[in-house]
């Protein structure tokens, strides 16, 4: 990985809030060696990598998961609208029926 590759996950990094020990400490590190004139080693940029690595693969699963539930909730909202639809036009139905035989009633009936 060069410079400027390094330097912009180290950026994409910073832009999570993030409360991970290991990894917190792993983006010090990091930065610290970026801003040291030698730079950081092969060493460490592959045990920063990992670190980054580890972490976010783990809040991909979590954010996945968390998608397919929110998706699955989606599904069942979806269909409880579907099924009210019908059973509201059922009942408009039922009401225009009623309706119709009332205003039957209503009409002046020959004696």
């Amino acid at each position: 990985m060069n410079r400027a590759d390094l330097e912009a996950l180290v950026s994409a990094v910073d832009e999570f809030y993030v409360r991970n020990r290991r990894l917190e400490a792993a983006q010090r590190t990091i930065k610290a060696k970026l801003a040291a004139a030698a730079g950081p080693g092969a060493p460490d940029i592959a045990t920063y990598v990992a670190e980054v690595r580890r972490y976010f693969s783990g809040f991909e699963r979590e954010a996945r998961a968390h998608l397919k539930d929110v998706e699955r909730r989606l599904a069942q909202a979806s269909q409880l609208q579907f099924n009210l639809t019908a059973e509201r036009g059922v009942a408009a139905r039922r009401v225009e029926i009623t309706q119709g035989v009332l205003s039957r009633l209503a009409e002046p009936r020959p004696q």
